[in-house]
């Protein structure tokens, strides 16, 4: 079988096609090139996007022994990724694995941690936590569908960090001693809303902060440079520490508070997306991320009509913040997930305790 293997010059994924090649696929490694910005060095070493990066990728392929190809995506980039993220943040496999089906391949590799198996039960793709738990990728693969999980393949799900960078050195590869990328790549300098205001030109003014009672207590820099739960910054000293607790775009306010009017039980969400099971026809008992790294809460889950659910959870959660993505676990299963829209501050009454997951 003929194998596309994602490259980005990483660890992770020169490893993956290395395990790839192991497994008798024939490999070809393929490094996406997406986005320069003017002002930035090509060779930046934050960037995961540079000239550096698709070097290493080319040479870890030599070793390897087997063929690498670049592929620009800049225009599809600029539409799928960078105008998204201006707007909600989050990014699909649409643009690779159409290449990928165009030129032939049977499957498209990555480096992400995360594990995928078939259910003939079910007749679906399922999408799993990977065995690191610190590097588990799952949170931002939830938007995944049933037709790309059957071309997606993640041999690093069954590994820890440490022995993909073992791995890496057992076989002398160029970037085996490389460091991770830890920013977005195409905003190396982490500031993301000058990046914001210099692809739309739009300027987000200085605005009033308010306490609880509707109190000016000091002035903020525009509304996109803070986030629900954020300490740090707001330019002002307190009696006691306060918090973003939310934002008034319409009236260009920051809302602060005491950490206790960070916490909520309930939450609604859009464009949900059911991955590993059908969408449910009742409400199910499962857990739940609000955050990349956060530790999964028990909630209930009820299904809406279209795509949308509300989420209840069994204790309050800290800085929920509308625009991020919620995704939903059975153990280690993805269930799905969606767009946090609105949250509320009382649940709604639970009148049967046993609801449960029907297609576990």
């Amino acid at each position: 079988m003929r194998a596309m293997i994602a490259m980005s010059g990483g660890v992770d994924s020169s490893v993956a096609a290395l395990l790839m090649k192991e497994a008798g696929y024939d490999c070809t490694g393929v490094t996406m090139r997406l986005y320069r910005e003017s002002g930035y060095p090509t060779s930046c070493e934050k960037s995961c996007c540079s000239d550096a990066d698709e070097e290493y990728a080319a040479l870890v392929c030599w070793q390897l022994g087997i063929a690498h190809e670049s592929m620009c995506f800049s225009k599809s980039f600029e539409q799928a990724v960078i105008r998204r993220f201006i707007q909600e943040c989050y990014l699909k496999f649409d643009a690779l694995l159409e290449a990928a089906k165009k030129a032939g391949y049977d499957i498209l590799v990555t480096g992400h941690y995360a594990r995928t198996a078939y259910s003939e039960e079910l007749r679906r793709w399922q999408l799993f936590k990977a065995a690191d738990e610190k590097k588990d990728q799952s949170y931002v693969l939830y938007m995944l569908t049933q037709e790309q999980l059957r071309y997606l393949r993640f041999p690093l799900g069954a590994l820890h960090k440490s022995e993909a960078r073992q791995l890496a050195q057992a076989h002398k590869l160029v970037n085996a001693e490389k460091r991770d990328s830890q920013d977005i790549c195409f905003i190396p300098d982490e500031d993301y809303a000058g990046f914001i205001r210099r692809r739309t030109g739009k300027r987000y003014p200085d605005g009033d902060i308010l306490d609880q009672d509707g109190n000016t207590v000091g002035k903020h820099q525009g509304l996109l440079r803070y986030t629900i739960g954020q300490r740090r910054g707001l330019g002002f000293a307190a009696g006691e520490p306060r918090y973003v607790i939310g934002k008034d775009p319409v009236n260009n306010t920051l809302l602060i508070g005491p950490d206790s009017a960070l916490y909520r039980r309930e939450l609604l969400t859009s464009a949900f997306n059911w991955l590993s099971i059908p969408k449910p026809d009742a409400p199910i008992h499962a857990f739940a991320r609000t955050r990349y790294h956060q530790r999964d809460a028990a909630c209930t889950v009820y299904p809406l009509p279209g795509d949308e659910a509300r989420i209840v959870f069994d204790e309050p959660q800290r800085a929920i913040t509308p625009g991020q993505a919620v995704v939903l676990y059975h153990g280690d299963m993805v269930l799905g997930g969606g767009t946090i829209v609105s949250l509320y501050s009382s649940a709604v009454p639970m009148k049967d305790k046993n609801f449960s997951i029907t297609h576990p």
